[in-house]
């Protein structure tokens, strides 16, 4: 019961010290609001008013329907080019997409034969042109059915409907807003409890507590759960208020399940950022430090790319990465309103890696107090 209350007061002495820093506040104020309603509202992965051109070399009415078909807010109004405007449009930047309709298009269709239309693309903004081109041939595709279906009165055998389950609109702030917020999680975490113990070490308040009757468990275990409720307070209100509230995007699943596992997860996280404050000796030193594991953490847990297109050895290296697992639990929670029995399977590994994490940041820890008395 001792070694609890020394847990209980150390961590509230944590609580407050982050509570009166105005520049901690300030980042976590700034982190679960105004960072992911930016992100939410202006990264966008859909095609959204494309600048787009048409080479009409055939005049007929199917190619003027293929250009009457590029409508708002996927495209901007097609406009007609001359082929030897193309190279110059093209490097200029001012159109991101250029299709090309041979001459004899239509009457070509007509005889049975296949044509070939072209589409150049400027390639610069990557995941505009790819989402463009695959717009751009659903375009043209069923503008050459429905005229297949005209000219030959009478049906296509087959026709095939889309329904997309979890996000029906395609909407990418429903995805960039969950998301941004999983990855602002893990450099509070990182941050708050790496900066919780440089931050002892500066002042100079490590020795008074190298001359209290508390271990560096209790210590450490103290800043894990005062730095991590704060963050979980911090997320379950931005859910609520900026992703649910301002943002207008649904939340399928249970809040509190989704509280259970950041708590799991910060447990892991900031175990890492006690870990790399015992190597870093100052605050930029730590700051540095901190870049890569961000990165590494953020581009390759499956939160920005699904984790099925990375190699098969990175794909495995990442299962030892807690972001992974959370990236994982959060989406089926918040996305697909899956339950305990569902993601139980990621809070256990989440829990395992954490465990692993806080077992090497305790030994640094304790070396680095040892080497402070």
């Amino acid at each position: 019961m001792g070694a609890l209350r020394n847990i209980l007061r150390l961590g509230v002495k944590e609580v407050y010290s982050v509570l009166r820093d105005p520049v901690l506040m300030g980042l976590i104020l700034y982190t679960f609001t105004l960072a992911i309603y930016e992100v939410a509202e202006n990264v966008q992965t859909e095609v959204n008013n494309a600048a787009i051109a048409i080479v009409d070399e055939d005049r007929s009415p199917l190619s003027a329907r293929i250009q009457g078909a590029f409508l708002p807010p996927y495209f901007q109004p097609a406009r007609l080019i001359a082929i030897e405007e193309v190279d110059r449009a093209m490097n200029a930047g001012t159109y991101t997409f250029v299709l090309d309709i041979p001459p004899g298009f239509q009457a070509d269709l007509m005889a049975g034969r296949r044509p070939q239309l072209q589409i150049n693309i400027d390639a610069t903004a990557m995941t505009l042109a790819g989402n463009g081109a695959i717009y751009i041939q659903a375009i043209v595709r069923d503008e050459l059915a429905r005229f297949a279906m005209n000219a030959n009165a009478r049906a296509l055998p087959a026709t095939l409907e889309i329904r997309a389950m979890f996000n029906p609109n395609l909407t990418s702030s429903w995805f960039m807003s969950v998301m941004q917020l999983v990855n602002n999680i893990t450099i509070l975490a990182i941050v708050l409890s790496g900066a919780a113990v440089i931050r002892e070490r500066e002042r100079g308040t490590i020795e008074h507590l190298l001359v209290m009757p508390v271990t560096p468990l209790q210590i450490m275990l103290a800043k894990v759960w005062a730095n991590g409720l704060v963050i979980v307070v911090a997320a379950v209100a931005s859910l609520y208020l900026v992703v649910e509230g301002l943002l207008r995007v649904p939340v399928a699943g249970s809040v509190g399940l989704f509280a259970l596992g950041a708590a799991l997860y910060l447990f892991a996280v900031t175990s890492l950022g006690i870990m790399l404050s015992t190597i870093a000796r100052t605050m930029p030193q730590f700051g540095l430090l901190s870049i890569p594991v961000f990165v590494v953490l953020s581009l390759l847990s499956g939160g920005m790319t699904p984790l099925e297109s990375m190699p098969p050895q990175m794909q495995t290296i990442m299962q030892a990465s807690p972001t992974t697992h959370f990236v994982n639990f959060a989406q089926a929670v918040l996305y697909r309103d899956a339950g305990l029995a569902v993601v139980w399977g990621d809070m256990v590994w989440i829990a395992g890696i954490g465990a692993v994490f806080f077992g090497f940041a305790l030994a640094r820890f304790r070396a680095s107090m040892s080497a402070a008395g």
